[in-house]
């Protein structure tokens, strides 16, 4: 029996850190260069982008890659229907003000 283990002290090892968020998933990925490796894979592999991917793996990736696509183009389509429903908004406004003036005209 080893004595000494006993008086070891426990290593208090770190805690793990959070994992990240999207947003900055997100911002890792629009900062990287567009030499980056994750982007050149297929390229230096000779494998067609457009041909079915060969595992498993490469079919995540590629979903992951199409769902951040989408994810990109309805941010854009949110800020523009924002827009659009704001100028509607202050378009219904003018027109009641427009109707209201009309009727009393007609008075």
């Amino acid at each position: 029996m080893n004595i000494s283990s006993k008086n070891k002290k426990r290593v208090v090892l770190p805690s793990r850190p959070e994992p990240p968020t999207v947003d900055q998933i997100l911002g890792d990925i629009n900062r990287a260069a567009p030499n980056d490796p994750v982007f050149s894979i297929l390229e230096k592999t000779g494998q067609d982008p457009s041909q079915p991917p060969d595992s498993d793996v490469e079919l995540r990736f590629q979903q992951c890659r199409q769902y951040l696509e989408l994810n990109e183009r309805l941010q854009e389509v949110r800020g523009r229907l924002l827009r659009q429903r704001e100028e509607l908004r202050a378009a219904g406004e003018q027109l009641e003000k427009d109707v209201a003036e009309v009727k009393g005209q007609a008075l």
